[in-house]
């Protein structure tokens, strides 16, 4: 027996307005929902519409919103920017406007607090395995390598 709730294409455009308006969304998060509502295509693309026309959901609001938000709390550099963004289908050409809203002063200082912050952290005597631990926890963060070589040089001669 299938128990699960349906939908009209009503009650799902104001779901997903309520869904939206929450939070910033992407185009791949509202198909998930909707297919999570058990949607029928044509209704999937019916509601998606509606949003766009209604300003519920927009790409480059959901790109700038994402690097501010992901860059601020956890830190992530660049490229774990790019390659969470390109995640969601977003296009290069968002993904480049939402990387603007990184401030290149507030980068490199983020950057430079964070290495110096876990360089601290680390409990290893052996040089090598240190650095080696350094340079995977920055790279993992998506920043970029030759920064977080140069840091590494750096902070562990």
């Amino acid at each position: 027996m299938d128990t699960h709730k349906t939908y009209t294409v009503e009650e799902a455009k104001r779901a997903l307005e309520r869904y939206c308006a929450y939070q910033e969304r992407c185009h791949k998060e509202v198909q998930d929902k909707l297919r999570g509502m058990r949607m029928i295509p044509d209704a999937i693309d019916a509601v998606i519409v509606h949003l766009l026309d209604h300003n519920f959901l927009n790409e480059e609001r959901f790109a700038k919103a994402y690097v501010r938000g992901k860059f601020k709390f956890k830190h992530w550099g660049r490229n774990r920017l790019t390659l969470e963004l390109k995640r969601r289908q977003i296009s290069r050409f968002n993904i480049q406007i939402g990387l603007k809203e990184l401030d290149a002063l507030d980068y490199y200082g983020t950057f430079d607090a964070l290495a110096a912050r876990r360089c601290e952290a680390i409990k290893e005597s052996n040089t090598y395995k240190k650095r080696k631990k350094l340079a995977d926890y920055l790279l993992y963060r998506g920043w970029e390598s030759p920064m977080v070589y140069d840091k590494i040089k750096e902070l562990i001669p």
